[in-house]
């Protein structure tokens, strides 16, 4: 069916749009401002399609009754998932200054608590074989995501041509393996590196994670931005516990924790370290 430019397919009050905001507030800490408006109308009207819905108050009305399947399509089609491989590059030295200093401690423990498709927890996977190396690291990293879509793709590891094209040629050779015939164009995380990282779904907000410490580091880059200032401070009073003595906190560049600095405090580089530690 045809309709006028600038006409919606599907009706989206604000009303609505308040609704979507309280639900993924309360579900996942995502704090959605009315700029997001147009872009939440785009991801959730794919939803209405395909659960072949005809409006959006059907679609929160099936939300409100508890439909996990539809939940968790939701969540996925609210969570942005940009990333690349050793993103915000200036971190990667600082991790492995910091293993170095670790060097005799083992495991090493490592949580990246935003996992995306995985360019992150394997950019600091390859930053231990680097820094060690070897493959037989003593270093264990653990990958979750709040997003089941991307952990998937994570998890298999397999990345278009495009996505590795920022590695350096030495990086590709040593880490992935590039595909032929119908996997022209693919590169593959080589099993030895895919080996060091272990992924799993965790929601921040839940009462209850899954992961137990001390953390040596934990990475949690371009995820506070999307929760307001008293999500965060909860968030970080859980992580504090989590953190070994001289744990590192790297989070991301547009990221500040001033807020928290009875939990944390800056050394710089966005990097944080425990602002009270254990005797």
């Amino acid at each position: 069916m045809l309709r006028e430019p600038g006409v919606r397919e599907f009706a989206f009050s604000a009303a609505d749009f308040e609704r979507v905001s309280k639900l993924i507030y309360a579900h996942a800490g995502i704090s959605l401002s009315v700029a997001k408006q147009d872009m939440v109308y785009s991801r959730l009207a794919r939803r209405l399609r395909e659960t072949r819905l005809n409006s959006f108050a059907e679609y929160l009305a099936l939300l409100e009754r508890g439909d996990k399947i539809e939940w968790e399509k939701f969540v996925n089609s609210l969570t942005t998932n940009l990333t690349s491989f050793f993103r915000e590059p200036h971190h990667f030295p600082i991790l492995a200054d910091h293993l170095k200093k670790l060097q005799g401690r083992s495991p090493i423990k490592i949580w990246c608590s935003a996992a995306s498709t995985g360019e992150e927890p394997y950019s600091i996977a390859m930053t231990a074989v680097e820094t060690f190396g070897a493959y037989s690291v003593p270093v264990s990293i653990v990958a979750s995501d709040l997003d089941t879509n991307v952990l998937a793709i994570a998890a298999k590891g397999a990345y278009p041509s495009d996505r590795v094209d920022k590695l350096s040629p030495s990086r590709l050779s040593r880490f992935f393996l590039k595909g032929s015939g119908l996997q022209a164009g693919v590169y593959t995380v080589r099993p030895e590196l895919r080996r060091l990282v272990s992924f799993q779904r965790l929601n921040l907000l839940e009462p209850n994670w899954s992961l137990r410490g001390p953390f040596d580091v934990l990475f949690c880059r371009n995820v506070m931005i999307y929760f307001d200032k008293p999500t965060q401070y909860r968030i970080l009073s859980r992580f504090a516990p989590l953190m070994s003595p001289n744990g590192l906190l790297f989070a991301g560049h547009s990221e500040s924790f001033l807020h928290a600095a009875d939990l944390f405090r800056s050394q710089g580089k966005t990097v944080y370290e425990l602002a009270a530690k254990p005797g």
